[in-house]
């Protein structure tokens, strides 16, 4: 049944995505990991019933048809207790659980690591989550970085000692820093910078900075005729809710079916979600990220808006790299199955709403008619 929005949504605006005949096979993979970490500090406002973050860490194989596949970000290396922060994390006792590293997943699945099956590992940025072990690979697989990483982000530890990277993962191996002003050739699709990776249409970098220096998201064509695309967001945002609403993607009048917390007690109407948006808003986003989880908090928010308004367009499927409404239990296909039918599956339809379940007890509050929310004092 089609969802009714509450108010009629503008056209978000053209994306300008350029014309191919070439799509890419794309596979989200689950990397084991699962994070539980204060949310307060990082996103803002405080709901009531939701002060922790919770997520995944995706890492995505992305394999051309004639060239050799490549890797969008490494999830959290399995034995992280060599990383420079290791004794910071345990102090602020964050949950951190890792089973396996990336490299392990694909070789379980019969890809030749070791014989240098993947060409280049992409880094969205430098954060730990996300770079993974690159000496689980040959030297002959490349790191590809965003621009300004290498100034901002090397040496690593311990030629650096305050550096969160590792020497080690740089070393005996090609790093190419993308600079999109000299590579683009004047390409932007939607607000963004972009480059197109393979020279076909088929996968773009998107520079998409504001969390970190460096930070790129990734977008590949999944099918042709359609067009359909998954946008692979790693850090540009943590939470759904930092990008919906939007005025482009209004709250639906009903969801239907409900939030998980929700099922079992009927359609879900949207006016209670609307009730406890910080703006009393069905068109404005449910939380806003702080300074403290942004390298520039002006231009995380630019990027973030960018966000919303390719999510507003339905042959886009948005996943973030730390996007928990999509696992336990799964919402999609993940490896070693492909996405490229996410489009036709109604994938995108299904998980659009689903992190509106982290705000089911604010939501109850409200009826009751207490606060739902409150603002921190973060930085």
């Amino acid at each position: 049944m089609a969802q009714e929005d509450m108010t009629t949504p503008k056209q978000p605006p053209p994306l300008n995505i350029p014309h191919s005949d070439l799509s890419v096979k794309v596979s989200c993979i689950d990397s084991t990991c699962r994070l539980d970490i204060p949310m307060g500090p990082f996103l803002q406002p405080d709901y009531i019933g939701k002060d922790r973050l919770l997520g995944p860490c995706f890492a995505f194989l992305i394999e051309h048809p004639s060239k050799k596949p490549i890797l969008f970000d490494l999830a959290i290396r399995k034995d992280w207790e060599k990383l420079p922060s290791y004794s910071k994390w345990v102090e602020l006792k964050w949950g951190i659980h890792v089973e396996k590293d990336v490299a392990e997943i694909l070789k379980e699945n019969r890809v030749d690591v070791d014989g240098g099956a993947v060409d280049a590992i992409i880094w969205s940025h430098h954060h730990w989550d996300h770079v993974g072990n690159p000496q689980t690979f040959p030297h002959s697989t490349s790191l590809v970085v965003g621009p300004g990483f290498m100034a901002a982000h090397t040496p690593g530890y311990p030629k650096n000692p305050d550096s969160t990277l590792l020497e080690s993962d740089f070393e005996g191996r090609s790093v190419r820093e993308v600079d999109f002003e000299q590579e683009s050739k004047g390409l932007q699709i939607g607000r963004f910078n972009a480059l197109d990776y393979f020279g076909d249409g088929s996968f773009y970098l998107l520079d998409t900075p504001g969390h970190s220096v460096g930070h790129m998201c990734g977008l590949a064509r999944t099918t042709t005729k359609p067009d359909t695309f998954v946008f692979m967001g790693g850090d540009a945002s943590h939470h759904g809710g930092e990008f919906r609403p939007t005025e482009y993607l209004p709250l639906p009048k009903e969801l239907d079916p409900a939030p998980p917390k929700r099922r079992g007690h009927g359609i879900c109407p949207g006016h209670l979600l609307a009730d406890i948006n910080p703006h009393g808003s069905a068109t404005k986003p449910m939380y806003y990220v702080t300074k403290l989880l942004s390298h520039d908090k002006e231009v995380a928010d630019w990027t973030i808006d960018g966000l919303g308004e390719f999510d507003a367009h339905e042959n886009v499927l948005l996943l973030l790299a730390h996007d928990d409404a999509v696992v336990d239990p799964p919402e999609l296909d993940f490896y070693p199955k492909p996405l490229n039918d996410w489009f036709e599956k109604g994938v995108g339809k299904r998980v659009k709403w689903l992190f509106l379940g982290d705000l089911e007890e604010a939501a109850k509050a409200k009826e009751k008619g207490e606060k739902a929310f409150s603002w921190g004092t973060y930085p």
